[in-house]
């Protein structure tokens, strides 16, 4: 996996995405705001978009990339890229990335994605195939630093 410099996990966190969908009122603020991340997420280079790298789950297609990487204080804190051919997934995959990028694996199962998505009001407006997607990328992600 290559090193990508991008603001989410880094300078994008959960405390972030949280602020903008408080105050992005109704769906169709919301949805913007999902568009808008995904534009901030950049493209994952195509000899990452492989099988091995794929998320099953998800409707449309997506991959993950993950690499285990030391801080200067020697934990080792996990980095994901993933990147989609559907924007809204690519929207809602930032949402995640924001909350587990850059985290211990123990950091990452601790978290608790489903009071962050209920908090965000985002699963009630996506249609369950989305949902499940949503699910498969944290699902995937969980996975890849098992403890």
């Amino acid at each position: 996996m290559q090193h990508y410099s991008h603001p989410l996990g880094h300078t994008l966190t959960d405390t972030d995405i949280r602020a903008r969908f408080q105050s992005a009122h109704g769906w169709e603020a919301r949805y913007k705001e999902l568009i808008k991340l995904a534009k901030q997420l950049p493209p994952l280079d195509s000899v990452d978009k492989t099988e091995a790298n794929a998320i099953h789950g998800c409707e449309s297609q997506a991959w993950l990339v993950s690499a285990l990487v030391k801080n200067e204080h020697e934990e080792g804190l996990w980095q994901f890229h993933c990147d989609s051919d559907a924007r809204i997934v690519k929207g809602l995959m930032a949402v995640v990335l924001a909350a587990l990028n850059n985290k211990t694996a123990a950091n990452i199962h601790g978290f608790d994605i489903d009071a962050y998505f209920a908090e965000l009001q985002l699963l009630a407006h996506l249609s369950p195939s989305r949902g499940n997607g949503l699910r498969a990328v944290v699902t995937a992600i969980k996975h890849s630093c098992t403890l």
